[in-house]
């Protein structure tokens, strides 16, 4: 197969591209930045058209991952940033699609499990789960990222491509051994000691293994009766203290610094960066992957935490389902 990975050189365009072209697909990435792997980089700004539209026409499978990071300070240059660098370039792939002589038949849009609700005391799931933006006392910062959300599956579900099946991953937070990853980012509070709860630490974290994120993105590939929102995400999502407490028990650390929501807020401001990252509840499960048979490889997250770890200390960079 010929897959365009749209917004791929980061690092879970990484992945993909590198379990993409160890199956022997041809891979072409559209990025801002020259590429470095063994597949082809091919030039767009993910806001104009342009030659990379002849990599659409004749493909089989395009995926879009194209946004900036959200690590940042919610200002209102960097609202602007994030809302059109994942808007515009759904838009434009859209039109490219539409145009196309051999449109792709599928189209996997990247979304976040983040659309749902703050929810303690219920899962989400794509036919129960509550979409979020409508909670009391919600904060700004957490009203703008479901808005962000939303506005990123509505500019692909909009889209005219009669001929080319949509799905919307609303992913969880990918677990990898890659550097600079959120694997790494918190194994590295553990590592110095500061890998306790955050805030009361009953909040849920949402999660998935590198190789069942790159399983489940393949097996939708060939699924051709499944459209739609599909929730990519461990069916064990847990409350922030256990989540971080079997981490530091995967890395050997018996001792983890807790931090108050009010540390939360002066360090995220610090690292210009947001609490919601770390303090909204993502209760999310992955129901249709279920219904439909898919099987996890790392359900739950003791024994995922201790594959992850002792691949980063081996310095294992790629995902073994490639």
């Amino acid at each position: 197969m010929k897959i365009v990975l749209a917004g791929g050189s980061g690092q879970i365009g990484a992945i993909l591209a590198r379990a993409f072209h160890r199956d022997g697909h041809e891979v072409v990435v559209l990025s801002r930045r020259p590429g470095y792997g063994p597949w082809r980089t091919t030039a767009w700004d993910g806001a104009t058209p342009g030659g990379w539209q002849r990599e659409v026409d004749g493909c089989d499978v395009v995926v879009n991952l194209a946004g900036r990071s959200v690590n940042c300070r919610y200002t209102a240059a960097n609202r602007r940033d994030i809302l059109q660098s994942r808007v515009l370039p759904t838009l434009l792939l859209g039109q490219a699609i539409a145009q196309a002589a051999r449109p792709p038949r599928v189209w996997l849009q990247s979304s976040s499990a983040t659309i749902y609700a703050h929810a303690y005391d219920h899962a989400h799931d794509e036919r129960d789960g509550v979409l979020g933006g409508n909670e009391p006392d919600l904060p700004d910062t957490w009203r703008f990222s479901i808005d962000v959300a939303r506005a990123w599956e509505r500019a692909c579900t909009d889209a005219i491509v009669p001929h080319t099946r949509k799905v919307l991953l609303r992913t969880a937070m990918v677990m990898s051994p890659d550097r600079g990853g959120v694997f790494d980012t918190l194994l590295g509070l553990v590592r110095h000691g500061f890998g306790g709860r955050a805030g009361d630490g009953r909040q849920f974290m949402s999660w998935i293994h590198d190789e069942d994120f790159v399983a489940s993105v393949r097996w939708l590939v060939v699924r051709d009766d499944i459209a739609g929102a599909v929730n990519l995400a461990s069916p064990g999502p847990l409350p922030n203290a256990e989540f971080m407490r079997h981490l530091r028990e995967a890395a050997g650390a018996p001792l983890g610094l807790p931090a108050t929501t009010w540390m939360l807020e002066v360090g995220a401001a610090l690292l210009r960066s947001e609490s919601e990252l770390v303090l909204k509840s993502r209760r999310v499960v992955p129901g249709r992957l279920h219904e439909h048979g898919f099987v996890f490889a790392h359900p739950a997250w003791p024994a995922a935490a201790v594959d992850l770890f002792g691949r980063w200390r081996a310095g294992d960079r790629s995902s073994r389902a490639a």
